[in-house]
């Protein structure tokens, strides 16, 4: 290789690195400018709307006209339904709007204008047609929380959908108490203790197993690791995987755990335990013992006490209360199918009513 061609080959990668950068900036750039402007264009809208009931009358037909010149002067992007769309979203999104801001690369800067109407110093921070969805999301507390969630966890328009149509909102609030539920729509999945990563179900349909099907647990468990990063991102937040039928001996006998994560935010492991039938006292003895041994002789002086969860298709919360002492062992439901937001909404309903009686 010739001196030259060494000299590249050093360089390429920090090169190939600030134009990813300036790129992921510049696209990040063009999706605020196009949500600030769209929400500009939207407050116009309704401003005009509100100075006088007739020109609130002639609404539509306002909506047509502007979209027949826009579309003639800038093209695609202007059509009625849209700019019925910026409107909603001015609606929507009114008690906010964008801070001054930089957004920057090493190299690249792009300046947002505070507009006259802030309230707020929050800034835009997802793509327009996340806000689209978004604004779909009539529940004002579970539109914040998704919103905070797509923000933090980086989620696709794809995976934001997927998350909404699992119930992620409910399956949370079910697993919190009152308070607990407040903050979610403030500050979204804060994990802070072992029950805050728990959810009520979880939902396991991207592993494509048929609820009628017959399967045996290690069946699941290999549809699970087939379908690994799907789970990570079901599980939540801070979750590493670290092995799949862990062996440990203990009095001459071998045990085998299902599943073991690392959850970096709690900093502890965490078992799973797959059952695909009813869950009996005998399975939660089995995980007792599994969170005993690792407490005792894997885990860390510095780390926290090990967590063990078992999935399950069905459980009796009589029957867990009445055999786990309070501590970091908890029995979780599954299901293999998308559930029904109006059931898991009837299910916080219950759980509030329970809580305040």
């Amino acid at each position: 290789m010739s001196d030259i061609a060494l000299q590249a080959q050093i360089l390429l990668p920090e090169i190939r690195e600030l134009v990813t950068k300036a790129r992921h900036a510049a696209g990040r750039a063009v999706d605020t400018l196009q949500v600030h402007t769209n929400f500009e264009i939207g407050r116009l809208i309704v401003e005009h709307e509100q100075e006088g009931e007739e020109r609130a009358a002639y609404g539509q037909e306002l909506l047509k006209h502007l979209s027949e010149v826009l579309t003639e002067e800038f093209g695609r992007g202007f059509s009625r339904s849209n700019l019925e769309y910026m409107r909603r979203f001015y609606l929507a999104y009114q008690d906010r709007s964008p801070i001054s801001q930089t957004l920057s690369g090493k190299s690249l800067a792009v300046e947002i204008p505070r507009t006259a109407l802030a309230k707020s110093d929050v800034p835009w921070t997802l793509s327009w047609s996340h806000y689209l969805f978004l604004m779909g999301i009539r529940d004002p507390d579970e539109r914040a929380f998704y919103e905070i969630e797509a923000t933090n966890e980086g989620w696709s328009l794809r995976e934001l959908r997927r998350q909404f149509g699992s119930g992620l909102y409910e399956r949370l609030a079910l697993s919190r108490d009152k308070d607990g539920v407040r903050a979610l729509a403030r500050e979204g999945q804060v994990i802070e203790k072992p029950e805050h990563m728990l959810k009520n179900p979880y939902v396991l349909e991207f592993l494509g197993l048929r609820e009628e099907t017959r399967y045996s647990e290690r069946e699941l468990e290999t549809a699970i690791i087939d379908k690994l990063e799907h789970f990570l991102l079901e599980l939540g937040k801070g979750f590493l995987f670290e092995a799949r039928q862990k062996r440990f001996t203990f009095d001459e006998e071998h045990f085998f755990v299902d599943l073991v994560f690392y959850n970096r935010l709690l900093r502890c492991y965490v078992l799973l335990d797959l059952k695909i039938g009813e869950l009996t006292h005998q399975d939660l003895g089995q995980m007792q013992m599994y969170v005993n041994y690792f407490d005792r002789f894997v885990k860390l002086e510095d780390e926290q006490p090990t967590v063990g969860i078992i999935l399950c298709k069905k459980k009796k919360d009589a029957l867990v209360e009445l055999t786990l002492p309070k501590g970091n062992i908890h029995a979780a439901e599954y299901q293999l199918y998308l559930p029904s937001k109006e059931e898991l909404r009837q299910k916080i309903i219950a759980w509030a009513k329970e809580v305040e009686g």
